[in-house]
This record gives structure tokens, sequence and C-alpha cells, in this order.
């Protein structure tokens, strides 16, 4: 891992430029907590002079004023340069937040779909006509779709150029601009991002603006900017319920994908096999840091003991270490900070009665302060706080259950809704299940599987909005009818319609 220090600037209107401020943010390496990178702590101005940007290009004929065909292009553009550099890509959200170099490269990898299938809806879309009965259906009456604007988009740590795209490029694609305000442990990747979209891609000057900085300043001034059309955020629900409250004070639109508490569930009908891969991707994948974790295990009382002590034996054999390193499987928590997060809440969790079943400790063979064991809690019960919030880490708490009716209450006792999982090779009773569980992605026999065309998000405190999908793209869009009458004739002035 190189050590060398490189100091970034901002990047507006289609170059780096410096900051205001003087102050800047280290980038640490989670693995050995080297400092390799340094950005700016951006200020009001900075934000001021990002959205002036944006609004200039969005007014201008270079973006919102294209054919539909010729953004399209850009967005092929994209997804092929993006395809051109997916190791560089890879390896700087790797040295970002610690994630597995082979789980990055599969996520870059395929990082360019996402932007291919929004250049396919720039060309298919469509308005549409509408049968009014108005003066016995003298009226030409349509509808279009037009884009909402300059966005504000405040996107996490966990999987910063994943969770990036899913607002860029539909935004894009329907002819807005952006100002983005990664987060302030994870913004080195987005000022790449910004430049390879600028000077590769044929993205115009304006288009994309990156203000790295803290959420207090920065994320503050973008969000309640004056000359914002729209927001979008991923993060934390309490952020998120201020994030939609500025927004509603300032009557724009907000897209907020927040926190989950996902219920994996294996009934006792699975194939404990596949049950314990698909439990173990669900919450010790991406060391347990992604809000769709499967942090709450439910296992059906006929198979407990059984998948207990399967999921344990294999927790003991996942293989902690450098994340670089493609054999490693499970990397280090993406900051200190987090640590002591993960590590309270196992100590709270063993303090209100459940037990260690495996886990909990920082090895002693690995580098920096950073790693955690995968930690299996059992003698859960729904009511403790392991059960109820979010804990961003790889700490996978196992309760059981008799019965579908008593799982339905079970899973569905959660002010989170975004994510289950459930297996079975039942699958009438996995519909069954499926159909009653309150979340906005559920996944049968599989899990933590993502994709550019199926809609993504969540219920309750989970949030609002859809990412992917033609439902991501209207979120960029705004609806405006026209009509034309065809009568030639203006009667009752006093009369409505």
């Amino acid at each position: 891992m190189p050590q060398e220090r490189e100091d970034y600037n901002l990047y507006i209107d289609g170059e780096f430029v410096q900051s205001e401020a003087e102050d800047r943010i280290e980038v640490e390496y989670p693995y050995d907590g080297s400092i390799w990178a340094t950005v700016p702590a951006g200020t009001e101005n900075d934000v001021n002079r990002a959205v002036e940007s944006a609004r200039s290009a969005f007014q201008s004929a270079e973006w919102n004023g294209l054919p539909a065909s010729e953004r399209a292009s850009v967005l092929q553009s994209i997804a092929d340069t993006i395809d051109d550099h997916t190791e560089e890509l890879a390896e700087l959200e790797t040295r970002q937040n610690g994630k597995l170099i082979r789980e990055m490269s599969s996520q870059m990898g395929g990082l360019g779909e996402w932007f291919r299938y929004y250049a396919s809806q720039c060309r298919t879309q469509e308005g549409r006509t509408i049968p009014v009965e108005n003066k016995g259906g003298q009226f030409h009456t349509y509808v279009t779709e037009e884009p909402r604007g300059v966005v504000g988009a405040i996107t996490p740590w966990n999987s910063p150029l994943l969770l990036t795209t899913f607002k860029l490029a539909p935004a894009l694609a329907a002819g807005c601009t952006f100002v983005h305000k990664p987060s302030s442990y994870t913004p080195i990747s987005a000022l790449r991002f910004a430049e390879l979209l600028h000077e590769e891609a044929g993205v115009p000057a304006g288009v994309y603006n990156v203000v790295t900085g803290s959420g207090s300043i920065a994320g503050d001034t973008l969000v309640n900017h004056d000359d914002i059309d729209k927001v979008a955020f991923t993060g934390s629900t309490s952020v998120g319920r201020q994030i939609g409250s500025d927004a509603g004070s300032s009557l724009i639109p907000a897209s907020l994908e927040l926190g989950g508490k996902s219920p994996n569930i294996v009934l006792s009908s699975a194939n404990l096999d596949n049950a314990i891969n698909g439990v173990i991707k669900g919450i010790f994948a991406a060391t347990g840091q992604t809000c769709l974790a499967g942090s709450r295990v439910f296992v059906e009382e006929d198979v407990a003991e059984e998948f207990v002590d399967r999921f344990t034996d294999r927790a003991e054999e996942i293989n902690l270490g450098d994340p670089m390193d493609p054999d490693t499987e499970m990397g280090p928590v993406a900051f200190r900070d987090q640590w002591e997060t993960d590590t309270s809440y196992i100590e709270t969790g063993l303090e209100e009665g459940a037990t260690l079943e495996y886990g909990g400790e920082q090895p002693e063979d690995l580098p920096g302060e950073c790693f955690l064991q995968p930690t299996i809690l059992t003698d859960v019960e729904n009511d403790m706080t392991v059960a109820q919030e979010e804990i961003f880490g790889p700490v996978a708490s196992v309760l059981t259950f008799d019965g579908e009716s008593e799982l339905i209450e079970l899973a569905n006792q959660s002010q989170f809704g975004l994510a289950a999982g459930i297996w079975t090779e039942d699958h009438r009773q996995a519909t069954r299940i499926a159909n009653q569980l309150e979340a906005g992605t559920i996944w049968i026999n599989e899990y933590r599987t993502l994709s550019y065309n199926a809609p993504f998000g969540g219920y309750k405190d989970s949030g609002l909005g859809r990412e992917n999908g033609i439902e991501g793209l209207e979120e960029y869009q705004q609806t405006k009818t026209i009509w034309v009458d065809l009568s030639g004739e203006v009667d009752d002035p006093f009369k409505l319609g």
C-alpha cells in the first residue's frame, strides 16, 4: 500500500479548484490507520460556487438543452469510462473504507450498467395524451416530464460510488445537474470520478460538481441552498429526518434512503447450507456495514440449535485481513468511532441478557484499531436494543420463532422496513410471508443483491422514495400537463371547466 500523501482540491465547473478553507480533512486506510490523502473542509462559499456552476450548466444548451439521444450518448460514454478505470476506482474505494478489493472490483465492474440502463431510458421516454371530457372532449391534453433542475446529493461512506450512481445516473438521464457532498471519510473516489466524467466521458463543465467537507457546514449549506431543486440523501435515519424537514421547509422534494434492521428468516423447510451462506452474506459480508444488512436472524425453533452450531462454525472460519488481499473475506470496520459503536452495542446486548455465541473481540494479530471479529448473539429477544437499533457492523442477533404468525408479528415489530430475506424450499410459504412483511425489498433464497432496473427503497423509517429502475428516474422529473383548446370558444368565464 503506497504511503505517499496526496492533497486533493474541490471539483467545480469541470476542474479542480482551491477551497476557501484553510482546514483539511485527513483520509485514512482503515486496515492500518495510515493517512494517504487530504481534502478541503469546504465552506459555505465553496458550496455556493458549486451550485452556481450547476445552475449555469442546467440552463445552458450543453446539458438540459441536449436532445435526449445526445444525453444518452454521454451516459454511454460514462459507462465506457468506468469500464476503463474499474480497478483504479475499486482500489480507491478500498483505500477509503476498508471494504474488500474482491467486492469493490466486482462492484465497479458492474457500475457502468447503471449508466447504460439510464441511457436507454433517455431514448425511450415518451409523453402521453389524456382523453379529457371537458367541453365535450374539445381539448388536446398532453403530459410531459421535465428535469427537476439542480440536485444536491449527500452520500455515505460504506459504498461511495455505487450509492452516488444510484442518484447520478437517473439525474443525468432526466437532464438535471448535480452538486455532490460525499462523506468526509470517503471523498477521494468522488473527486476522481468527477475528473474522469468531465475529462474522458465528455460530461460538460458544471454538470457534476464535488464539494468535500463536513455535514454540519457543507452538507447543511447544500440542503438549505435557495437554488437547489431536489435533495437526494443516503445515510442514517436521524440525519435523514433533519434533511427531510429542511427540504420540506423549502418545498423541494427529497429522496431519503435511510437505515435498516432487516430480518433474515430461516424456516425449518430451508436448505441449511444455502441459508447459512445467505445469513453470512447478509451480515458479515462488507463487515456488516450496509443499510440492508440482515442483522436480525430469525430461525424457526425446530432447526435453531443445528443452525446456530453450523453458523458459529462458519463464522470461526472467516478470514480477516488486508482488504487489498483477494483472499481476505472480511476487512476492518471503516473507522474507529464506528468500531466503538459496534462494541458498545455488543456490551449492551450482553447486559440485556443476550449470549455471546462467538466473536466480539478485536483480533490481536492484525494492524490498526478497527478489526472486529464476526459476532453472533443468541438468546436475543425482539425488544432488546440489539434487535431494534441499527448497529452497522458485523453483529448478528439470532432470534427464534414458532410458526408463521409469530414470525410475521416479530419481523414487523421494527421502526425500519428496508429489506428482508426468506430461506425455505416451500415457495408457497415464502410468498405468503413475503406478502406480509413490511419491507421495500425482499429476497427469497438469496440476499444482498441489487440491479439497476429493480427499484430499491424502504418502508417506515427506512426512507422515502425509490432508487433504480424507472421509479429512480421519476425521482428527478416533474410532470407538466398542457391543455390545448380545440373548440375555439370560451363560454362562461365564471364556471370552472
